[in-house]
C-alpha cells in the first residue's frame, strides 16, 4: 500500500506491514497516520481488498482444505 503526500510516496508491505523503502523518511509519516493505516478494521480491509483485485498474488495464502 503506498501513503502518498505532494511528490512522495511510501511504500508499505501489506505481507509484513514494514516500509519498503528508506527514502522518503518513514519517520516522515506521522503516527496517527501509521496507527490509522495498521488499526486492525482497515488493515484488514486493505488486505482484502488487494486479494480481491490480485487473486493470483494475494497478501494471505488461502488454503484450499479450509473447513475440512
Amino acid at each position: 500500500m503506498t501513503i502518498l503526500r505532494g511528490t512522495r510516496a511510501w511504500r508499505i508491505s501489506l505481507r509484513t506491514g514494514e516500509f519498503m523503502d528508506r527514502q522518503p523518511d518513514p519517520a516522515d509519516v506521522p503516527d496517527e497516520i501509521i496507527d490509522h493505516i495498521k488499526s486492525e478494521e482497515n488493515w484488514t480491509l486493505l488486505c482484502d481488498q488487494w486479494d480481491e483485485k490480485y487473486p493470483a498474488n494475494p497478501v494471505h495464502e488461502h488454503d484450499d482444505n479450509d473447513g475440512e
